[in-house]
């Protein structure tokens, strides 16, 4: 019962993890700057798509509601990606700075930037990876309202979460899978190549939630269940099949691939394969300011 309420060992735990997403990407050879190359722009369809911005202001309401105001509010966004958030963040009238070293979503970016409705705020696009970034020296230690960083591999363990929170002045915002995350896809490949069933884990958040209790931070957080259903192409489900495939150690030779293009082409006649995704994910937003309870009412 002592190791429970022992930040440290709580900190080497979650740093060599073996089962953490960026961990098992590392261990198969994935750089994590680069995983998104080949899915930038079905990513970008994705995240503008009706039920991609909904999902967006949903979350951005959620913010909202424990007391952050956009409007003139300075933002790092770290893993902008597209824009999904940074370009409805500047539409709310903020000012913000976007993250993202990826080359094939930082040009998706600057598009949507210039296509983004009137709303008084700014974009400013930094396309370094934020680990290599000398905050000191950028000056932006304690320099944002809101550092604002979701789903993105950039969080690897506590001492990256303290790097991402010293850029903030208020508030950090901060969301990650947390449990078991569901793909019908892959649920039908895994068998077919591992003799296994797929089963992939994601305990950041639990890491994240214990080590700002013990470490004395204010926040807010939510568990939320989310899903979707998606329409790929053979070509397309192959290569996310054969990325998945990889991350969790598979042999990727042309035996593997001949397996996973009959069936889909057995299973999915039409060209067409439909894919359910869904999960739990968790938020949190971390209070480094005003650190009394907020409600709406105030």
């Amino acid at each position: 019962m002592t190791d429970f309420f022992d930040a440290a060992k709580w900190e080497q735990a979650w740093k060599n993890d073996p089962h953490t997403g960026v961990n098992k990407m590392k261990a198969a050879g994935i750089d994590t700057t680069h995983a998104f190359d080949y899915k930038a722009v079905s990513f970008n369809k994705e995240v503008f798509s009706d039920e991609g911005k909904r999902r967006t202001k949903r979350i951005m309401n959620w913010i909202e509601g424990q007391g952050v105001r956009f409007q003139d509010a300075t933002v790092l966004d770290i893993g902008a990606a597209s824009g999904g958030f940074s370009v409805p963040f500047a539409e709310r009238g903020a000012i913000v700075t976007a993250v993202e070293p990826c080359l094939p979503l930082a040009e998706l970016l600057y598009d949507n930037i210039k296509q983004a409705g009137e709303g008084g705020g700014t974009v400013t696009v930094v396309k370094e990876p934020f680990e290599e970034i000398d905050i000191d020296a950028r000056g932006w230690r304690k320099k944002f309202d809101l550092v604002f960083v979701s789903m993105c591999p950039v969080i690897t363990d506590w001492e990256s979460v303290e790097k991402v929170m010293s850029c903030a002045k208020q508030f950090c915002y901060i969301s990650l899978p947390a449990g078991t995350m569901e793909n019908s896809l892959k649920n039908e490949i895994f068998p077919l190549v591992t003799d296994q069933p797929h089963k992939h884990e994601n305990m950041e958040m639990a890491y994240l939630l214990h080590l700002l209790y013990l470490k004395g931070y204010a926040y807010e957080s939510i568990v939320t269940r989310e899903a979707k259903t998606t329409v790929v192409d053979h070509a397309k489900a192959l290569q996310d099949a054969m990325v998945w495939l990889g991350k969790h150690d598979q042999q990727l030779d042309e035996g593997t691939k001949t397996i996973v293009a009959d069936y889909l082409e057995r299973t999915y006649p039409s060209g067409q394969v439909v894919v359910h995704e869904g999960g739990r994910y968790g938020k949190v937003l971390v209070r480094l300011q005003d650190q009394s309870m907020y409600t709406r009412e105030q």
